[in-house]
């Protein structure tokens, strides 16, 4: 794995300062189930319909153990590996994405690393950006693609280069659809914070948030980054 230094802050860097944590730790005593529901999706209406990835399908993969592709919902790997086929030709390595359960609170594993030859998964806390959970409930409530929102996108995107930054080691994304096309001006990375480990769980319910970002536990990115490495899919929605 090869790193790289940025020596001054970036334009992007920039557009990340501010203050990550302004009420981040506010706990709701209820979470509605209107705040539940999935938001109207971005991507246009059949975009991956027809596209399947190599002739998968959800229910192809093994699915005899608690480690599995048993644990990403069909509904979503119908989709995670339609995108993949839509964007073959810009994502080098088929062998193994990621994808970003963003249905689910941000207190569960909901970022499964999946090992397509065989359907192994390892399902790892994701952090959301604040912008799309200005409340804090631990559900993502909104995308959002723009400069400024701190929130999350969806779509599929592409695993760049890895570099140390602000946030220590972090990996550059290339967002891959037009609803997640500012990923790389975002500064959207794959990046490791204690907000996003298990203890915040434990103590909270949630994890923190992030600016937007995939934000993993501090112990367990050196094994995201493993599994990854550049020239990957990782794939987020709420469906």
């Amino acid at each position: 794995m090869q790193l790289t230094r940025e020596p001054m802050p970036s334009r992007r860097a920039l557009l990340k300062t501010g203050s990550l944590f302004a009420g981040a730790m506010m706990i709701p005593s209820a979470v509605s189930a209107s705040m539940r529901r999935a938001p109207e999706s971005l991507l246009p209406n059949g975009l991956y319909e027809g596209h399947s990835a190599g002739g998968f399908t959800a229910d192809s993969f093994p699915a005899d153990s608690a480690n599995s592709l048993g644990t990403v919902r069909p509904t979503l790997m119908r989709r995670a590996l339609a995108a993949l086929q839509q964007h073959g030709s810009s994502v080098q390595r088929h062998d193994r994405i990621a994808i970003a359960d963003f249905a689910t609170s941000s207190g569960t594993p909901r970022f499964h690393l999946v090992n397509l030859e065989d359907g192994r998964t390892s399902s790892k806390l994701v952090a959301h950006g604040s912008g799309s959970d200005p409340a804090h409930t631990g559900y993502l409530q909104r995308f959002s693609n723009a400069n400024g929102s701190n929130a999350s996108c969806e779509g599929a995107f592409l695993t760049s280069d890895y570099y140390v930054g602000k946030h220590g080691k972090s990996q550059r994304l290339i967002g891959l659809d037009h609803t997640n096309s500012n990923a790389l001006d975002r500064a959207i990375v794959v990046h490791a914070a204690w907000y996003a480990n298990r203890e915040m769980v434990a103590e909270r319910g949630m994890l923190g948030r992030s600016q937007g970002c995939f934000a993993v536990g501090e112990n367990e990115l050196a094994e995201v980054f493993e599994r990854l490495g550049p020239g990957r899919m990782i794939y987020a929605a709420k469906v």
